[in-house]
């Protein structure tokens, strides 16, 4: 047996930001145009007209003060709402291989480790462009990497438990050096439209490098235990898919896109994240106050501070229970990724930390990891 360490992590940022000003002004220009152009099924009773948003009302239900995007004209166009990307022939490199590339290369970077000693890719992610060829093999292959790569989707768990994934063939033995890419973007799934979610989500991509603890070259983070679970729930729902055609349901409707029970999420998910936890620290013999840190999933700032309170029977100082929410909007499967690599300072050899990321499923990881070197 081996032990896994977690020696490199890289995050790629995509070059437009909208912040909550911008992007309410694109909305409320959509909801005025829209409401006029129905204005009489509206007066009739036979349809809802679609509310105002406000910076006010995004920052209060979540905590969100901007996003990333990759292409951000079509989002903040009225009459579109959704991203307008260019295609690309199939000799080249698709977009979510090209955004997770340059993670998976900061990664490497990090931990002093050239491609060609990888011997694992996978692609952990909500949101894949295509079915095949897997987005992880062709970032293999620009890569330059060796061994094999495949494709997972746990929604936004798939970036925890891709790293239980690789973790785990390490520590049996059948993979040396391995890469969790978690390219997310998410501005192509998400309703721009719908004024209870159009602020939710935003672009990214994050890498997880781990090896073999022995062979870490710097300061690096032991995987001590990790572990999952998945409880089936219709709340959190994308009816989009390959049989769609086939159902002849190609004209636009509201199910193919990112949907939500916004209420009952909150109310289902939460226990289920704290039980998660809790058990997660008695198995591995960890006392909630021996946490010096939580990198939680970056959905909702008020889910995150009410788990924090929970898993520690306080409320969490700031550094203990790091955001960037405000800053990257939920990024699905890679915001536990970006709250981990871009807050670990002040922790010393020996303390300890937990990963934890959870959604659609309803599904749940955690990650414990003790700071070495």
């Amino acid at each position: 047996m081996h032990q896994p360490a977690i020696t490199g992590t890289g995050v790629f940022t995509p070059p437009h930001r909208i912040d909550n000003a911008r992007l309410v002004a694109a909305y409320n220009a959509h909801a005025e145009r829209f409401n006029a152009a129905h204005a009489e099924a509206i007066a009739a009773g036979d349809m809802d007209p679609k509310p105002p948003s406000s910076a006010a009302f995004i920052l209060e239900a979540s905590g969100i003060e901007a996003r990333y995007v990759m292409e951000p004209q079509g989002i903040l166009d009225p009459d579109r709402m959704y991203p307008r990307l260019p295609s690309r022939t199939d000799d080249a490199p698709s977009l979510m291989a090209e955004i997770g590339l340059d993670a998976a290369r900061r990664a490497l970077s990090e931990a002093q480790v050239t491609a060609d000693t990888v011997d694992l890719v996978l692609c952990a992610a909500s949101n894949h462009e295509r079915a095949y060829p897997a987005v992880a093999v062709e970032i293999q292959a620009l890569l330059g990497a060796g061994g094999f790569a495949y494709d997972m989707n746990i929604a936004c768990s798939s970036a925890t438990i891709g790293i239980q994934t690789a973790a785990d063939m390490i520590r049996a033995g059948s993979v040396r050096t391995a890469l969790v890419v978690s390219p997310e973007i998410t501005s192509a799934h998400l309703e721009w439209r719908d004024r209870d979610c159009h602020f939710i989500f935003g672009d990214v991509a994050t890498a997880v490098l781990l090896q073999r603890a022995e062979a870490a070259s710097g300061a690096h983070w032991r995987v001590m235990s990790c572990r999952a679970a998945t409880r089936y729930s219709n709340n959190i729902r994308n009816n989009d898919g390959f049989l769609r055609r086939s159902r002849d349901q190609m004209e636009d409707r509201r199910d193919m896109q990112f949907m939500q029970n916004g209420r009952k999420v909150f109310r289902e998910v939460l226990p289920l994240v704290v039980a998660h936890i809790a058990g997660h620290l008695r198995e591995a013999e960890v006392a909630p106050g021996d946490l010096s840190r939580l990198w939680l999933h970056q959905a909702n700032k008020t889910m995150n501070d009410y788990i924090g309170r929970k898993v520690l029977g306080r409320d969490p100082a700031p550094e203990e229970q790091p955001n960037i929410l405000q800053d990257y909007a939920n990024t699905s499967s890679a915001g536990s990724i970006i709250a981990f690599s871009k807050a670990r300072e002040g922790l010393e050899p020996g303390d300890l930390g937990l990963i934890c990321s959870f959604g659609a499923g309803y599904s749940v990881g955690s990650v414990l990891v003790a700071r070495a070197g």
